[in-house]
């Protein structure tokens, strides 16, 4: 059984830094394409950040682009999500997900399994 965890979440201040982890059991990870996600309250999920199984290619939204950075361990079959110059609108549930090709990372419905969320708050 696949199953994802995400930690890292909290209370933030604007303009401040929080890491978010991504630990997968009953999966490696190192085979896989993971995407990151969030979603605010009334508002859709939005995709934010992808990494390719390697780690090489990496996918980032409009709106996190130079602030968030992707990265893998696959050592530790874990994937991070460390974000800077945070702002109110970062404001969401974030989630993890993984699936076999970062082919249209950000979509989504090709995802194939997802953590249940960290809640980030940025205070402004």
């Amino acid at each position: 059984q696949v199953q994802l965890v995400e930690s890292g979440g909290g209370l933030v201040q604007a303009g401040g830094s929080a890491r978010l982890s991504c630990a997968a059991s009953g999966r490696t990870l190192s085979s896989y394409a993971v995407g990151w996600f969030r979603q605010a309250p009334g508002k859709e999920r939005e995709f934010v950040a992808a990494i390719s199984s390697s780690g090489v290619t990496t996918y980032y939204a409009t709106s996190v682009k130079g602030r968030f950075t992707i990265s893998r361990d696959n050592a530790k079959n874990t994937v991070y999500l460390q974000m800077n110059s945070l702002k109110p609108d970062d404001t969401a549930d974030y989630y993890c997900a993984t699936k076999r090709l970062s082919v249209a990372a950000s979509v989504a419905s090709t995802y194939d399994y997802w953590g249940q969320g960290t809640q980030v708050t940025v205070s402004s």
